[in-house]
């Protein structure tokens, strides 16, 4: 990975995806599509309870995988290694030369993130709203870590977005003052696609998930693919995981060595 990547853009990899061989995994088929007149499209509150039931829930996450970033045409091959301690912590780490040489690593909480760029020696202290700099300020910590899990956007899943079958699938959609967001959920009531668009500042998301692997009782994507733009910044991330476990010891390792430079 080449020297000139900066914190600043690490951070927008980190939000935006927020992350050895493959493993070998049991993929789940979505079933086919069924005749949308056996479906109640108008029941919205039942509808909306039975996409959430399919929501993986956990208390740790641990999640490794190989991935192709791109940030402003400057391809790297990476490896991530990312922990999620359910609604308190999110841990990741970048290394490079196929996870031999660690290129940086974050931790992020719901009020606070902080990075240390070990190429350039340098660490960065902020509050969860310096993240609004690359994106819209609605973006918050609840949905980094759906993202991440493969779950629905919680914010969204409420009887103020729409919701309809279209071609056999549920879409939600809808505004939320300058953002709108639409999700597109598979015939295993998981979400395939979802896209975030804040026009007014010039800033998209979208990421879509690969085929379902069985994990607990629920389903986790064993891909995903992260686009970002967020004014002239375009970023793309592209994950194959080969380790998904959940409901394990995990450990958050974060220390700022002595020599390091505070950057603001």
């Amino acid at each position: 990975m080449k020297k000139n990547i900066s914190s600043k853009l690490f951070l927008l990899a980190i939000i935006v995806f927020a992350f050895g061989c493959k493993a070998k995994k049991v993929i789940i088929t979505a079933p086919p599509i069924v005749d949308q007149a056996n479906v109640e499209v108008d029941k919205k509150p039942e509808n909306l309870a039975l996409l959430n039931s399919k929501n993986l829930d956990f208390n740790t996450l641990a999640l490794k995988g190989k991935a192709d970033l791109d940030i402003d045409g400057e391809q790297n091959d990476v490896v991530m290694n990312i922990r999620i301690q359910k609604d308190k912590k999110i841990w990741a780490i970048v290394t490079a030369a196929g996870g031999i040489i660690e290129v940086a690593r974050a931790m992020i909480t719901p009020d606070s993130l902080f990075i240390l760029n070990k190429m350039e020696k340098t660490y960065t202290k902020k509050p969860f709203s310096y993240i609004y700099k690359f994106t819209n300020k609605q973006i918050n910590f609840n949905l980094l870590q759906a993202v991440l899990s493969g779950n629905a956007l919680p914010d969204f899943m409420n009887t103020k977005s729409n919701l309809i079958q279209e071609d056999g699938v549920w879409i939600l959609s809808g505004v939320n003052e300058d953002l709108s967001y639409r999700s597109v959920f598979n015939t295993l009531l998981k979400v395939t696609e979802t896209t975030l668009n804040d026009a007014k500042a010039g800033q998209a998301f979208k990421v879509s998930y690969g085929k379902y692997t069985p994990l607990n009782t629920a389903l986790f994507p064993s891909s995903l693919n992260i686009s970002t733009l967020s004014g002239i910044k375009k970023m793309n991330i592209a994950i194959e995981f080969s380790k998904i476990e959940s409901n394990v010891s995990v450990d958050f390792p974060f220390t700022v060595p002595k020599s390091y430079e505070l950057i603001n």
